[in-house]
């Protein structure tokens, strides 16, 4: 949101009131943490009477967490203010204050934040002795808006100061911190223009746009930068940033009312930065093994019966395609009741049979679901009359007939209506469903009344969280702890905690297929560990080239799922036998899905970081090179873990240009050693995909290519890669969590591989034979 004209003026009806020195700096000390209390007047005091007739801004420090400083900003403190995030992870005690040498100081962990008193106001953030970022001259200031204000309505290219139609309030609080020479900013959400944040300006607000837009189904008000830190703007509703688009030295965030929050969380590194940030914001759950493997769908407006089910199903199984997860879309339910809980009984007579069929053929089954109940549902009276549904001012049920006709919304802050709610996905659990896609979540209107009184802003962004949260309770209370999967569409801050999510509704192309990407990265570095794509694009029908790509990149993401709009996804469906070997469809799904399924010993771990560390599945290149300028604004590859390397091929001919970072380097698929620190250009077949194992890697594959739930240590094989120095590996039994360490000792002549308790494994070197353990012990000669 712009409230200036260049760098001097204010733009027209915007009365900008500025922090313009710290004159009074007060620590307070008490059992739960210390804080700095700040007395910001928006004059510099040079007699008593400038203390009169002039707004005065309350800025409070204090800490929730080691490592990271709070600060919160006030104008008028009896105006209500944001409830800001559920902070899962806070903590009492935290932070020491202390004012001394003309100064107020904040210390927490190695994070200390500095208050120099008197004109000009100027905050600094430091960590062990370096300074990461400052709110310095005019970066903090109530903004009054009155009629002369530009509305946000005006077209594109007229000075307003939003791009979301909520603008303009009468009162903003801005807040604006430095950007250093070369300092990039990542984050804010699952957004799919450039990964690279600097010189965009960014509304945080849920939308339903699809991919190729500046719209974003997942907005998160928390970014990091590449100096080592991150910030969280504390509030669900409408945040608009300004990364270095208005004030080019600045990232400035703003929100209406009379109160802003942020957070300032230290590393040094990304990495570090985003497991504090999800220790404090909350970490994804563990998600069960068969929840990898491959998902197929009816796909949306398709015609499908349980005959055509089955037919997909023995489709895959005779093309030896293994299948993990079948999932029913929208039209299992009857058309213009969504959502009624009912199978369609034309298509679906027997619902739990079929079912219970496919459980017995070894699959998992997720449904579709989503927050909004038709007119025509038997359940719309039911909620109705209960007061189960949003309400408008007048006491009337909001409608509308945007995607499902006098289509209402469930009131998930009233905690009867989510009970029922919830209760209607337990009987669903029951006839055999057992996981759920919850699409939509973002048409949530704002001039409704809630049951709990929550301000209507707040709840446009806000309402995912609960609408997802009520789901995933209720898998989690039937299936169990560690079993419960979501597949959700919207999201913000702390929705990384009720996994897993998917990107949206893609094109079936090259481009959207690299938008796709960047929206993954990005939404890593918001704090997400598990995210997910439609293979081949939602919209339209991918030609065999996307599709046959986009299966090499989808089954190298946390979790894979083809599905499409109009048009089924199963790969046979882009065959036409002219293709040379290895190079359908059907064989570079098999190829991609059985490659997937041997590394599970490798990626269950990576997923079990994700839950206890709060490090993504798929991680930008910037967390695990940084410091390596190359990388800085990479986003065609990634990181599968901290191990693999990915670069998915977007081309039809094959091409693929990518970089290496330094050190050495082998091929998954063809055991070529190579070093690193330079960029490569290759073309690859639609069965090849740049794959590298980093230098120095143990990598773990399993001894099964037809399920992702096994024994991961029994028959494994232990690949040393080249490196120095010795290195233990754990893996984990997926459903026992029993735990097998490989341990590798290096030396002159090979290496050592112990199991530890014994199992049997086999274990090589890259480039060499397999050799057999013998009572848990495998020594590989050079």
């Amino acid at each position: 949101m712009k409230f200036t004209d260049g760098f001097w003026h204010t733009r027209p009806g915007v009365d900008a009131q500025l922090a313009r020195e710290a004159r009074h700096v007060e620590a307070r000390h008490a059992p739960g943490g210390d804080r700095l209390v700040v007395q910001a007047p928006t004059r510099v005091i040079a007699g008593r009477g400038d203390t009169l007739n002039r707004p005065v801004l309350t800025v409070t420090l204090s800490s929730p967490l080691e490592g990271v400083v709070r600060v919160r900003i006030e104008h008028h403190r009896g105006t209500p203010a944001s409830p800001g995030f559920d902070l899962v992870g806070a903590e009492k005690g935290h932070g020491s204050a202390w004012v001394d040498g003309g100064e107020g100081v904040l210390e927490t962990g190695g994070l200390t934040a500095r208050v120099r008193l008197g004109a000009p106001w100027d905050l600094r953030f430091e960590h062990d002795g370096r300074v990461l970022t400052r709110s310095g001259e005019k970066s903090v200031g109530w903004m009054g808006l009155d009629d002369g204000a530009p509305v946000a309505a005006e077209p594109a290219g007229v000075a307003g100061v939003s791009t979301t139609g909520l603008a303009p309030a009468r009162s903003y609080v801005r807040a604006q911190l430095s950007l250093g020479v070369g300092e990039l900013v990542y984050g804010l959400g699952e957004r799919f223009g450039p990964l690279v944040k600097n010189g965009q300006a960014v509304d945080v607000w849920n939308a339903d746009g699809g991919t190729s837009s500046e719209q974003s189904y997942k907005n998160v008000p928390f970014y990091l930068t590449n100096r080592g830190y991150g910030v969280l703007v504390n509030h669900p509703e409408h945040v608009s940033f300004e990364v270095g688009s208005e004030a080019v030295e600045q990232v400035q965030f703003s929100v209406p009312g009379e109160t802003l929050e942020y957070l300032v969380v230290a590393g040094p590194t990304p990495r570090e930065v985003l497991q504090r940030y999800t220790r404090l914001t909350g970490r994804p759950a563990r998600v069960p093994a068969w929840s990898y493997g491959l998902w197929l769908s009816t796909s949306f407006t398709t015609d499908y019966d349980e005959e055509t089910v089955n037919a997909f199903i023995d489709g895959m199984a005779e093309r030896d395609l293994p299948l993990s997860v079948f999932h029913f879309d929208c039209f299992w339910m009857r058309e213009f009741r969504w959502t009624d809980f009912r199978w369609d009984p034309d298509t679906f007579p027997d619902p739990e049979g079929m079912l219970a069929r496919l459980h017995g053929r070894g699959l998992r089954v997720s449904a579709w679901l989503n927050p909004y109940i038709a007119q025509a549902s038997p359940l719309f009276d039911e909620a109705h009359e209960a007061g189960y549904l949003v309400r408008r001012a007048d006491g009337s049920t909001w409608q509308w007939d945007m995607w499902q006709a006098g289509m209402a919304l469930v009131d998930f802050t009233h905690p009867d209506a989510t009970a029922w709610y919830q209760d209607k996905v337990r009987g669903l659990l029951a006839q055999g469903v057992d996981a759920v896609k919850t699409d939509f979540g973002e048409r949530v209107p704002t001039d409704v009344v809630w049951h709990d009184g929550t301000d209507p802003g707040v709840m446009h962004n806000w309402y995912a969280q609960l609408y997802n949260q009520a789901v995933f309770d209720v898998l989690q209370e039937v299936r169990g702890e560690g079993e419960a999967v979501l597949f959700a569409r919207s999201a913000t801050a702390g929705g990384q905690r009720l996994p897993v999510h998917w990107g949206g509704d893609s094109s079936s192309s090259f481009e959207s297929m690299a938008e796709s990407l960047r929206g993954g990265l990005s939404l890593a570095m918001s704090g997400f560990g598990f995210w997910s794509h439609d293979i081949g694009g939602f919209e339209g029908d991918p030609d065999p080239a996307v599709f046959k790509r986009w299966l090499a990149f989808g089954l190298l993401s946390s979790h894979s799922r083809l599905h499409g709009s109009q048009s089924y996804r199963v790969p046979w469906a882009f065959d036409d036998g002219t293709e040379e070997p290895g190079q359908s469809a059907v064989e570079v799904a098999r190829t991609f899905t059985t490659l997937k399924l041997r590394l599970m010993p490798y990626l269950f771990q990576v997923g079990l970081a994700a839950h206890e560390h709060g490090l993504p599945f798929m991680r930008p290149m910037q967390l695990e090179f940084a410091g390596d300028p190359a990388v800085d604004h990479l986003d065609r590859q990634y990181m599968l873990g901290p191990d693999l390397l990915v670069a998915p091929v977007m081309s039809a001919d094959g091409e693929v240009t990518y970089y290496l970072p330094a050190g050495r380097w082998t091929n998954l698929l063809t055991d070529e050693v190579v070093t690193g620190g330079s960029w490569r250009t290759e073309r690859h077949g639609f069965d090849s995909a740049p794959l590298w194992v980093h230098e120095g890697a143990v990598l773990v594959t399993g001894s099964r290519s037809d399920t992702p739930d096994y024994d991961y240590a029994d028959g494994a094989l232990v690949t040393v890669h080249p490196g120095e120095g010795d290195r233990a590996v754990v893996v984990t039994h997926p459903t026992t969590g029993a735990v097998t360490t490989f341990r590798v000792a290096r030396d002159a002549s090979g290496a050592t591989v112990t199991a530890e308790p014994p199992v049997a494994f086999r274990a090589r070197l890259v480039g060499g034979a397999e050799v057999p353990a013998t009572a848990g012990t495998a020594r590989l000669e050079a």
